[in-house]
This record gives structure tokens, C-alpha cells and sequence, in this order.
């Protein structure tokens, strides 16, 4: 599903990864940990094709992401990549079902198709009679299974999460991590998940490692 190689990044004369090499399963969660300041989260978004890398090569599906042009790498993204923040970043002047459906119209689907599989993906998150409710009506936890619907809608290759859980209450995100190895059953769902949270982190297939830009598996 995933195959990164020789992967490096500095910041200045700050080196951030040092050459990292991974292979990520499909259907297979995955766990970055390590201290804050290891180059988890620029791993991920190098990964997730929101940040490129000063040398390497990032496959995600068996394209090689690294030589695609902005346009093409937009349109990637959006078509094979699912993300889910800390924050949830959701549009408060739209309810649930049409911050899920967003992307589903940038993909070219129209309106009644986009909210169709927003709603439909809403459902197998237990969020159907949160529809029509607008972010400040929701939840935390709800906030954050919104996000992770709206990151599900055009069914990606792989989701991406960077400490997802990290705003979250101790049992929001006990439900969350359960979420995630639901979605993986169901759905085949593919995900590399930075975190700092022990219990989640042990769930995973596989726990990763990182300390001063290189990987301990």
C-alpha cells in the first residue's frame, strides 16, 4: 500500500529525518510514537503528500507521489488520502452531513451523490441522528467522528492521523481507537496513526518508534 525509501528532511541546519525507509500493509494500523520533536508528524504529512521531502520516494498505491506536479498531487490526495487532526477543523456554518460531503463534490460527485455517501458513512459511525446539527451542536466526540467521516467519504487507499485522540477525553478516545480498529474490519481501512497514547499505540498491527529522525522498529 505504502512504500517510502531513503526519506530526508531538514528544517535549515535542523535534520528532521534522516533517512527513513517503511512499508505499510493494506488493511494494516500502523503507530508512530516517540517524543515530541522525534519527526513523527513531518513523517506523516511527508507521507500524506502535504509536505515533500529534501530527498526520497513516496509510493502510495504503486505511484510513485514524489514526481507528480501540484495539480496531480491535488487531485491524488483527495481521490486515495483520508486525514484526521488533533482538531477537527470543521466548517461551523455547515451541519455534519455537508462538512462529510465536501470532499465528495471536490471529487466531482454532485451535491445529491456527495450527501448520499456522506449520510451513508455518517451511519456506520452511529451519526444519523447528528445530521443536520452544526459543529458547536455536537460533541467532542462526535466533533472528531464527523472529521473522521468526512476523511472516509471517497473511501482512500490510506488515512493518515496525527494524534487524533489528543483532544479528546480519556473515554471519547477509548472510543475512537475502538472506531479505528472497527473501520479497519469493515472497511479494510488502511491507517498510519501518529500518537502518544500507550493503550492505542498497543492495539496497533504495528508500533513504530521514532527518536531523532530515524526509526526503531
Amino acid at each position: 500500500m505504502i512504500k517510502i525509501q531513503n526519506i530526508t528532511k531538514s528544517y535549515q541546519s535542523l535534520k528532521v529525518l534522516k533517512g527513513i525507509d517503511l512499508e505499510v500493509k493494506k488493511a494494516e494500523i500502523v503507530c508512530l510514537v516517540g517524543a515530541s520533536g522525534a519527526g513523527k508528524s513531518t513523517l506523516l504529512h511527508i507521507m500524506g503528500t502535504l509536505d515533500k521531502p529534501d530527498t526520497g520516494t513516496v509510493f502510495i498505491n504503486g505511484e510513485n507521489v514524489s514526481l507528480l506536479n501540484d495539480k496531480k498531487l491535488s487531485a491524488f490526495r483527495n481521490r486515495h488520502i483520508g486525514f484526521v487532526f488533533q482538531f477537527h477543523h470543521l466548517l461551523p456554518e455547515f451541519t455534519a452531513i455537508e462538512n462529510v460531503a465536501l470532499p465528495a463534490m471536490i471529487a466531482g460527485n454532485s451535491r445529491k451523490q456527495a450527501l448520499e455517501k456522506a449520510k451513508n458513512i455518517l451511519g456506520i459511525l452511529n451519526l444519523s441522528d447528528r445530521l443536520e446539527h452544526k459543529p458547536s451542536q455536537l460533541s467532542g466526540g462526535e466533533q472528531q467522528r464527523v472529521a473522521v467521516a468526512r476523511a472516509l467519504v471517497n473511501k482512500p487507499s490510506v488515512v493518515f492521523a496525527d494524534e487524533p485522540s489528543g483532544n479528546l477525553d480519556s473515554q471519547n478516545a477509548q472510543e475512537l481507537h475502538a472506531l479505528f480498529m472497527s473501520l479497519r474490519n469493515q472497511l479494510q481501512q488502511t491507517f498510519v496513526i501518529v500518537t502518544h497514547n500507550e493503550s492505542f499505540a498497543s492495539m496497533a498491527d504495528r508500533s513504530i518508534f521514532m527518536k531523532d529522525g530515524l526509526l526503531h522498529v
